[in-house]
């Protein structure tokens, strides 16, 4: 009788740290040559272009302002994001273009919707004034 109490503790506490581990998200790593990549593109240059492009390509998932609370998000695994905040904007320039353009899981790769490079950089100097 102790070993199946063992057996259905150790089971439980498994099944536990399984469902935690899936709740948890890999960290997004970023290539060390995206890392340090200079914008080039400067900040107050088409800043309209680079809302629009927002607007048309990720205000579905991320908001309006960059919450995470798009209309689509409730479909989505994994966290959206605040764009808001300190710690993600703390990101690269870099780093925001290679996730842009790359994507994982539920967010798409945006190279083929977004061909040009110049664009996505524009997404990312409109992602800059929606810090908090």
């Amino acid at each position: 009788m102790k070993v199946f109490k063992f057996l259905t503790i150790v089971g439980v506490i498994s099944l536990a740290l399984v469902s935690f581990s899936t709740l948890v998200q890999e960290e997004w790593k970023v290539p060390a040559k995206y890392e340090t990549m200079k914008n080039p593109i400067d900040a107050n240059k088409d800043a309209a272009i680079g809302k629009s492009l927002f607007t048309k390509h990720c205000k579905s998932c991320h908001g309006a302002e960059g919450y995470g609370d798009g209309p689509k998000a409730s479909e989505m695994k994994g966290d959206l994001g605040d764009f808001s905040s300190k710690d993600f904007q703390a990101q690269s320039d870099g780093a925001l273009f290679y996730k842009t353009s790359i994507g994982r899981n539920d967010m798409p790769e945006y190279t083929k919707k977004i061909p040009n490079d110049e664009d996505r950089w524009l997404i990312v100097n409109y992602i800059r004034t929606l810090a908090e």
